[in-house]
């Protein structure tokens, strides 16, 4: 760091490092791994490697003629179910290593998305398969574009799949970034390059198709029962027949969950965390965090980036009422998806759910900053509703989807109260502060949409927030309900070592929806690791992940 430098540009840094004194610290380092780069480059450099090993040429001359599981050179068909980032990556590797890969989404493609989401913003029309929800690149699409993760930044994977985002369009910067994010105008033409490179592999696209069933043969799945999404005719509906089936769908593909119980697919319980989404002004935030900086963020386009937070507080289960019958629980309350100079939006699948999540574009620019405060919850919870079984999260979930919408008195009106009115059990009657949401708020007491052990919870944490971010606690902030998808309720589990189904061959269960990730940069990962193993399996590739990303690295750590 070049000091004199720094205080030509910001003279007030001085009252900082002025009382500074050296002291032994540590530098981070992890070796370089075999290959670096985009993942597209890392696959081909590999296979020029080991062409005179390979049965097969990676560049459209494929020869399967030695596979056993696929002769007369047929190259054999795998099904993607999904456009999130766990799909189009799964999508990405298999088609690289020369498989017939077909990619099925029930949502529309980015441009017409846009319009639905539009459609529904300005005049309420809610599309079913296509929305906040459904569509090209999944949930992430309209969010913040967050790419930060905890599997760890300096994870060859993590690097992997930040490569192959900037060579689709993205920044550079995400590669150095601390806290890397996109924003939704940045998304949509990283996944229109996305989509045209998997055309270009032969990749066959098919926007608004919906998965209705799996075609089973015997303990093998052997394709999918489809029908046009936009429609309810039964002459929609087509069987196609593949060698595998890809389950890459999002957190809210709940009719999915319920056809694979009716193939006895293994879908197990997975906790997850519901709350509420607060949102104060940007401003506030700004001087929360940077004091007399503050005036420098300039609706991002100042010195300083506009400012974030992240907390959470661990709730003892004696600091809280519990249900009756049952013991106390200790839990984590913790913000989420924190959306600077973002805006509430409205994330139903269905007219009669309310549920709301956070998003932003690339500059930050908005009024307003938000961020879901949730509070863990498992099958302890869902049982003292009544709720059992495989889909109990899903019906946890759904219940309080419903009573917010009851609370906001319908038409997509979001029930709202502000910070302090909620810390003193009260209803909000004096003037509301404004909020980013468009489809209209409504005042109440949100004491009425959770049980009183998670409101508790909220309410100590946000009390411990305000220690942390002193004006957190204001009347200013204004808390939205209800934010309930943080991620999947269910698992659908897999063997760890070919990533199928475990009840079912041929099904590979990937990403977020499936339980396995928890963000665009975690369910690219997954759909990735997904997509080495599921060319393994059908004789596509015959090295390890080792092989082509590198061992895992240690960190080293080094005095200076």
């Amino acid at each position: 760091m070049d000091v004199d430098k720094l205080l030509n540009l910001e003279p007030r840094t001085w009252e900082f490092i002025s009382e500074l004194e050296p002291k032994v610290g540590v530098i981070e380092s992890l070796p370089h791994g075999r290959f670096s780069g985009d993942l597209i480059s890392i696959i081909r450099n590999y296979t020029k490697r080991n062409e005179t090993a390979a049965s097969f040429d990676v560049f459209g001359r494929n020869d399967f003629s030695k596979s056993y599981k696929f002769p007369n050179n047929r190259k054999p068909k795998v099904a993607v179910v999904g456009s999130g980032p766990s799909g189009l990556f799964v999508s990405l590797v298999v088609a690289e290593f020369g498989g017939d890969v077909t990619l099925i989404e029930r949502g529309q493609a980015v441009e017409r998305r846009g319009r639905d989401i539009g459609a529904l913003v300005v005049r309420r029309m809610l599309q079913l398969e296509s929305n906040f929800c459904f569509g090209e690149g999944g949930a992430g699409t309209w969010s913040d574009g967050k790419l930060v993760t905890r599997i760890g930044k300096n994870n060859s994977s993590v690097m992997a799949v930040l490569e192959t985002l900037v060579h689709f369009g993205a920044p550079s910067s995400i590669l150095v970034d601390g806290k890397p994010h996109l924003g939704t105008d940045r998304l949509i033409p990283l996944l229109r390059n996305f989509r045209q490179h998997l055309q270009e592999l032969g990749v066959t696209i098919r926007f608004g198709t919906r998965v209705d069933d799996l075609i089973v043969e015997g303990e093998r799945v052997a394709g999918v029962k489809v029908s046009d999404s936009s429609c309810s005719s039964e002459s929609s509906s087509q069987k196609l027949g593949y060698d595998a089936v890809v389950l890459a769908i999002g957190h809210s593909a709940r009719d999915t969950y319920q056809m694979l119980l009716s193939h006895n697919v293994d879908v197990v319980q997975k906790d997850f965390a519901v709350g509420l989404r607060v949102e104060h002004p940007q401003e506030l935030i700004n001087s929360i965090q940077y004091s007399v900086l503050a005036n420098e963020v300039q609706s991002g386009r100042g010195k300083i980036p506009v400012a974030d937070y992240k907390v959470a507080e661990y709730v003892d289960g004696k600091d809280v009422v519990t249900p009756l019958n049952s013991e106390s629980i200790g839990r984590s309350c913790y913000s989420f998806c924190m959306c600077p100079g973002g805006q509430v939006v409205l994330t139903s699948t269905n007219p009669s759910e309310l549920c709301i999540n956070g998003m932003s574009f690339s500059r930050r620019s908005s009024r307003w900053a938000n961020a879901a405060l949730v509070v863990t919850v498992s099958s302890k919870d869902f049982e003292a509703l009544n709720f059992h079984g495989p889909l109990a999260g899903l019906e946890f979930q759904r219940a309080f989807e419903q009573r917010a919408a009851t609370m906001g008195g319908g038409n997509f009106v979001v029930p709202v109260q502000t910070v302090t009115d909620f810390l003193d059990s009260k209803m909000s009657e004096t003037t509301m502060p404004s909020s980013s949401y468009r489809l209209g708020v409504k005042a109440a007491n949100l004491h009425d949409l959770f049980p009183a052990h998670i409101t508790e919870a909220l309410q100590h944490s946000v009390l411990m927030f305000n220690k942390e971010l002193p004006g957190f606690v204001s009347k200013n902030g204004l808390l939205h309900g209800v934010e309930t998808r943080t991620s999947s309720p269910v698992q659908i589990t897999r063997r760890s070592d070919t990533w199928e189904s475990t009840s079912l061959k041929g099904l590979y269960p990937v990403g977020e929806g499936a339980g396995y990730a928890g963000g665009i940069t975690s369910a690219a990962v997954d759909g990735m690791y997904a997509g080495f193993a599921l060319a393994q399996n059908l004789g596509l590739y015959n090295g390890s992940m080792d092989s082509i990303l590198g061992q895992a690295e240690t960190a080293g750590f080094f005095k200076y």
